[in-house]
């Protein structure tokens, strides 16, 4: 397993104490020199013991800046209290420079009026300002805190909700710095009862700043916030805040181009004139486009408050969301200017919004200011855009969450749902290994049909996923399709039909013993999407494939989707199989042989090319013991099929089968008239299907093409099948895909 880039930043800032080699005389009174512990008659500043200079650096951030301070990337710096850059000061930060805080609420970055910050991060080493925690959270520390003298609309001058600095003015295009390429960790520490630090805060910012290709992460309190000013904003990121995601108040007047904003609590962009004043002036004046918001969130995409302002947006990508607008009744301001007309929304997309959704709360007489149509929002439309990859974190591009799975392991291992995964190759977890998967974890297939996971006999995998979170394997292709990559095999020790012990048609491993109750581990919500590649010019990869599992392994709510091949296969073994489902299998969709003894419940089966259900013996020898023997209820094919929902084959077994509905099929059971084993076994009465209904059943439909003596096998009754007949049934909705 190589990890590409992964990054869990965290400390503080304060003081610049940089040890430096100089000789006396060259010393910067902001740095105090170092010597090695040879005593030479001339040494000051710190002992190093021996050490280089280097070596034995302490960078500390805090106090007053007054001077024009240049950090280095070579070192790392902690954030130890307040540090503020003074009236006439600057503070530059190079990229790849890392500030961990480590004061809590009392470690934060400031810039106040007429000082400046220049942050100059590039796409690939980006200036990040962490927590310093070993346990990092949000709210382990302040953040970062600009002043400047543009205008606002909660007086001439004002003072900064937090850092207590002055702020505003009529200087529009005032100039506080440049910030580019930052990412803010784990901010948003309490000030006090009522005030919280933001990752950004902007307080009368002027035109003349630069601020581009930030992001605040896992924050506290709202993740960047406009207090007034002219300030623009490009290429924003605010990812899981605690409150809103970005907001703009107090007569801001600027424009905000691509904004990519998922996972806030609150509001995706709140948007407001002046708490005390809707009608303060200079009203909030906001030119947005390019911009997505993913939910779920609580208060809106757009949350207009407070007398809201003049906004004009386009371009607005609208994902999982409660609701695209809204608007408190008691807002007699806000209601003012949507009938004015100074709130208007075009090229709006609403996308995958959660039930009960509505475009606005909004009930005055204007319900135009909001006009539908196809968006891409901040880029890719809800997925992360390209300008997002490899400065950000907790996005699906982000270089540094992502890591590659590929080789062989025999310890414990287990994988970080903030992380995606890249499947490159095979991933095999041996003997007395264990894989664990948690809820919501995404692992994306880039090398084909080298690109697959599986158990070996003695592994196992724990795939824990969610009916809100599943985990879901995938193609990592930008035109995903069915047979891009492999699929999940899992190889165990119970009995088949196949010999003692045998080889997995796909993977190569071993399988197949005497443990019926052998355990492979658990998977639980799973979500196999585009699998079924060719391994070689006889055999594929199907989504699930079960050589030989045993009992104790639990096999519950997996799905396979869009698969090249069957859906999910169990090649003998004893293990059950509940609550599954296959859709758009290329070939069979749920297929069990060489003496598979088990049951399964609740399946639902739709969209296969070939067979609902094929269940079979042995390919080579219908005989082979131990004999199949499947024990089925609550099954759901919909069709049409080719091959029958039931393709009874190759010896077939002994199955009972209750509570079958099938829906547009064209044959119920099929058996090849050459299989004399199954025919065998039929008229023994080795196959008993009672509570049988056929539905909206195709021209030419037959019950069976079976044409022995015994017809009796098939018990025709009205049935719900796998819950709700052909419909998606209640336990397969949230965590699957049709």
């Amino acid at each position: 397993m190589k990890k590409q880039l992964f990054t869990v930043l965290i400390t503080a800032l304060t003081i610049v104490f940089v040890v430096s080699c100089k000789d006396d005389d060259d010393v910067n009174t902001t740095q105090p020199t170092c010597f090695d512990g040879i005593q030479n008659g001339d040494e000051t500043g710190v002992d190093c013991g021996g050490s280089s200079c280097q070596d034995c650096v302490t960078t500390t951030l805090s106090g007053d800046v007054f001077d024009n301070i240049t950090l280095d990337a070579s070192l790392e710096y902690e954030l130890t209290g307040a540090y503020t850059i003074m009236d006439g000061a600057s503070l530059t930060i190079p990229a790849g420079t890392v500030i961990k805080a480590t004061g809590g609420t009392a470690s934060y970055i400031a810039v106040a009026q007429g000082g400046q910050i220049f942050i100059n991060g590039t796409s690939s080493s980006p200036v990040v300002l962490t927590s310093g925690s070993d346990n990092p959270a949000a709210a382990d520390w302040g953040g970062l805190v600009v002043c400047g003298k543009a205008p606002t609309n909660v007086g001439s001058i004002a003072t900064s909700e937090v850092a207590d600095l002055t702020y505003g003015g009529n200087v529009s295009d005032d100039n506080s710095g440049s910030i580019r390429y930052l990412r803010l960790e784990y901010t948003g520490a309490t000030f006090n009862s009522s005030k919280e630090f933001n990752g950004l805060s902007l307080f009368g910012v002027g035109s003349g700043t630069t601020v581009e290709y930030v992001q605040s992460f896992e924050g506290g309190d709202d993740g960047i916030e406009f207090f007034g000013g002219t300030v623009n904003g490009k290429y924003l990121v605010s990812t899981n805040s605690g409150d809103d995601s970005i907001d703009f108040a107090d007569g801001w007047s600027g424009t905000g181009e691509y904004w990519y904003i998922s996972g806030g609590a609150k509001a995706g962009i709140e948007g407001s004139n002046n708490g005390d004043n809707g009608d303060a002036a200079p009203v909030t004046n906001a030119t947005l486009s390019n911009i997505t918001v993913v939910g779920p969130v609580t208060e809106g995409a757009l949350y207009y408050k407070e007398g809201g302002g003049n906004f004009t947006i386009d371009n607005f990508y609208i994902a999982s969301s409660d609701k695209g607008v809204k608007v408190k009744d008691s807002d007699a301001e806000a209601a003012v200017r949507i009938e004015n007309g100074d709130l208007v929304m075009t090229n709006v997309q609403f996308a995958d919004n959660a039930s009960g959704f509505v475009q606005t709360d909004y009930t005055g007489a204007n319900q135009s200011f909001i006009e539908e149509g196809v968006a891409s929002g901040a880029g890719n439309g809800a997925a992360a855009p390209n300008w997002t990859s490899g400065w950000t974190r907790g996005l699906s591009n982000s270089g540094v969450d992502t890591e590659n799975l590929a080789g062989e392991i025999s310890g414990a291992v287990t994988l970080d749902a903030s992380i995606e995964y890249l499947l490159t190759s095979s991933f095999v977890v041996k003997d007395g290994g264990s894989l664990t998967i948690p809820a919501g974890t995404v692992i994306k297939a880039t090398g084909g049909t080298a690109s697959y996971i599986a158990v070996a006999q003695g592994g196992q995998i724990f795939v824990n996923g969610s009916d809100t979170e599943p985990v879901i394997m995938t193609s990592g292709s930008s035109s995903p399709a069915a047979a891009d990559w492999g699929g999940l095999v899992v190889c165990g020790k119970a009995p088949t039909n196949v010999g003692s012990i045998a080889t997995s048609e796909v993977a190569d491993l071993t399988y197949g013993g005497n443990v019926s109750d052998d355990n492979s581990g658990s998977i639980r919500y799973l979500r196999l999407e585009y699998t079924g590649a060719t391994f070689n010019s006889s055999k594929e990869f199907n989504g699930l494939s079960l050589f030989g599992v045993g009992s104790g392994t639990t096999v519950e709510y997996v799905q396979s989707f869009e698969g090249g091949d069957d859906g999910i296969e169990f090649f003998g073994g004893t293990v059950n199989g509940k609550y599954l489902v296959s859709t758009n299998s290329g070939d069979d969709s749920i297929d069990f042989a060489d003496g598979w003894s088990g049951t399964g419940e609740y399946w639902y089966i739709s969209g296969g090319a070939k067979a609902g259900i094929e269940g079979s013996n042995n390919g080579d020898n219908g005989d082979a013991a131990p004999v199949t023997n499947a024990t089925l209820s609550n099954i759901t094919v919909v069709g049409p099929v080719t091959e029958g929902a039931l393709y009874f084959k190759e010896g077939g077994g002994n199955f009972t089968i209750d509570n079958f509905y099938t829906d547009g099929i064209n044959l119920g059971v099929k058996v090849k008239s050459t299989d004399a084993e199954a025919a065998v076994r039929i008229e023994a009465g080795n196959l008993v299907m009672t509570n049988v209904e056929f539905a909206n059943s195709a021209t030419g439909f037959v019950i069976t093409d079976y044409t022995g003596a015994n017809q009796s096998f098939v018990t025709e009754g009205t049935t719900t099948g796998a819950g709700n007949g052909a419909d998606v049934p209640d336990w397969a909705t949230g965590w699957t895909r049709f």
